[in-house]
């Protein structure tokens, strides 16, 4: 048994999924345990820097108060053939209450992953600007526009490694916390106003869709629109289950002390609408999994 309540706390890639980071964070601090490290992937980097950073209560309120049109206002659409989504604006929101700062001058060790599509390699951040490294690390492929640094192009940190177990600061007696975002498990919730919910979901994902459309249609003509489509639908399940593996092999090489599991299902990758939600939903994952994790230790 662990005598320390030590955390380094791996945080893993999607979407809007990741507002549960912050009710896992919550709910590890509520227990008594001090996060000492946290490494972090696309969402997970993002949330895992502002932690770091101390601002996780501000950003926490800001996106409570977010509904669907404050979300989809944030979203400054492009035509580009990099992606959809210039990236621009909802950095520019957050850094009017939070200041971007140096990374190592964080109180807390932390690390962010992207991918590097020039020189085909992972990129570690654990020094420079924060909001660089954010930025950076949430690019996802084909939707959000790469982040361009010196002779680098940068995206996703997901496509090489959406949970950094291997980049989070260790110590001897540390007691490592994973947050999977991406587990294929059921997700249940309860349900009201159902009807107005799904219609309201529905008409936000429509919008979406609609410019998707209008950006495909400057990209090369296929043989048809819906073959088109079909296509970018194809490339983003496809980016999904290639992280899947990623993620599967790295839990398999290195077995973290509490694996907690957000379902894939909780909601879609642009539900930032959903946060009240989403922290409620990690935060009652990270109890569960702590209090498996005290029963098992008493039985050691």
């Amino acid at each position: 048994m662990k005598q320390t309540n030590k955390v380094s706390l791996v945080l893993s890639s999607g979407g809007a999924r990741g507002l549960a980071h912050i009710g896992a964070i919550e709910a590890l601090e509520s227990q008594g345990f001090e996060i000492q490290a946290i490494s972090g992937t696309s969402i997970g980097a993002v949330i895992g820097g502002i932690y770091a950073a101390g601002h996780l209560e501000a950003y926490k309120k800001w996106m409570c108060n977010l509904d669907k049109l404050d979300v989809f206002n944030l979203f400054d659409f492009t035509f580009s053939s990099q992606g959809f989504v210039k990236g621009e604006r909802v950095f520019a929101e957050l850094q009017k209450f939070i200041p971007d700062v140096a990374i190592e001058s964080l109180p807390i060790h932390f690390t962010a992953v992207a991918s590097d599509v020039t020189n085909n390699c992972e990129v570690v951040f654990e020094s420079g600007s924060l909001f660089d490294a954010m930025r950076a690390s949430v690019a996802i492929p084909t939707i959000l526009k790469p982040f361009v640094k010196e002779n680098q192009i940068l995206v996703d940190g997901g496509v090489v490694n959406p949970i950094p177990i291997g980049r989070v600061k260790r110590t001897e007696q540390d007691i490592l916390v994973v947050v999977n975002l991406n587990a294929n498990i059921p997700y249940y919730k309860e349900i009201k106003n159902r009807e107005k919910n799904i219609e309201e979901e529905n008409n936000y994902r429509m919008k979406i869709s609609s410019f998707m459309e209008k950006w495909l249609s400057l990209l090369p003509k296929s043989e048809s629109p819906k073959k088109t489509l079909g296509f970018f639908e194809l490339l983003n399940k496809s980016f999904d289950m290639m992280q899947d593996r990623v993620a599967e092999f790295t839990l398999e090489q290195h077995k973290p002390d509490i694996l907690v599991n957000i379902s894939r299902q909780a909601c879609g990758t642009f539900e930032f609408y959903k946060a009240t939600e989403m922290i409620e939903y990690g935060r009652r994952m990270m109890h569960t999994a702590l209090e498996q994790w005290a029963s098992k230790e008493v039985s050691n």
